[in-house]
């Protein structure tokens, strides 16, 4: 790759890099696990970005991949992280420590949100992320119609879950 195509990816990443954190918040219980998932996810993102066509944002990009990467690491039984060799620029990347739980009802928010279903926890997070229902759509390759069914549907199950 080009060290401007390195350089590009590099400075995306780090303005969007705290997606990768929440998707990571969402789909790990642990600093340990946390800290795994977003290095395979940045190697995921890496891997595909020369195929990144710019058709969607970057950051819709990204979710995207950030959450086929968690959801297929975690449904497999055996963890069989592939590596690969970081270029200059990405080595410097430095990992910023994302704390979600200083607030207490954010961290009960996520406790319930870890509950879900894998479908259901990219549904919330993006709904979270103030995403529009097209954009959700997008993103998780489902139709919009689709989207606000199951949006609807994890919301209630939310509500069941943090007020029983």
């Amino acid at each position: 790759m080009t060290k401007s195509l390195e350089q590009k990816f590099v400075k995306e990443l780090e303005a969007n890099q705290s997606i990768i954190h929440k998707v990571c918040r969402t789909y790990t219980n642990n600093e340990a696990a946390h800290k795994d998932l977003f290095q395979e996810i940045t190697i995921q993102l890496w891997k595909a970005y020369p195929k990144f066509r710019g058709e969607s944002k970057f950051s819709t990009w990204m979710y995207r991949v950030a959450f086929n990467t968690a959801i297929s690491l975690y449904r497999k039984a055996k963890r069989n992280v592939e590596t690969s060799e970081l270029y200059d620029n990405l080595k410097e990347l430095e990992f910023q420590d994302y704390d979600a739980t200083q607030d207490n009802q954010l961290k009960l928010l996520y406790q319930a949100i870890y509950s879900l279903n894998d479908i259901e926890k990219a549904l919330a997070l993006l709904y979270l992320e103030d995403k529009s229902y097209k954009e959700i759509a997008n993103t998780l390759g489902i139709s919009e119609v689709n989207a606000r069914v199951k949006m609807n549907r994890t919301k209630t199950k939310l509500k069941n879950i943090l007020n029983p």
